[in-house]
């Protein structure tokens, strides 16, 4: 599915999560954990929004836990020339299945 997304905009829609997107989010389970002084049972995005910046901004949508429990992360990611690691900038927890995925 195509995005649309403005130079240093956030996409306008939420898209389905690739399996490199999923590796990403798996790798930055430890870093939420500690972030929100939790220990999550699951870890399994299921959707996310970018910005574009020098690099990519990716706020996606995490199941951590039986129901509906969900948090929202920010996720930077850079520009592949940097060799940088993809690193947790922020968290937002107590989220639902259909909170919208918004800039934080």
């Amino acid at each position: 599915m195509a995005t649309q997304q403005a130079l240093g905009g956030l996409d306008t829609h939420s898209v389905a999560v690739s399996s490199e997107i999923q590796a990403m989010v798996r790798s930055l389970k430890p870093a939420a954990e500690k972030m929100l002084n939790r220990t999550f049972s699951v870890f399994h995005a299921i959707s996310y929004r970018s910005q574009m910046v020098a690099g990519q901004v990716h706020f996606v949508k995490v199941v951590v836990g039986d129901g509906d429990d969900y948090i929202h992360i920010r996720v930077f990611e850079p520009l592949p020339h940097t060799f940088g690691q993809p690193s947790l900038e922020s968290t937002e927890s107590d989220k639902k299945l259909f909170d919208e995925i918004s800039y934080f």
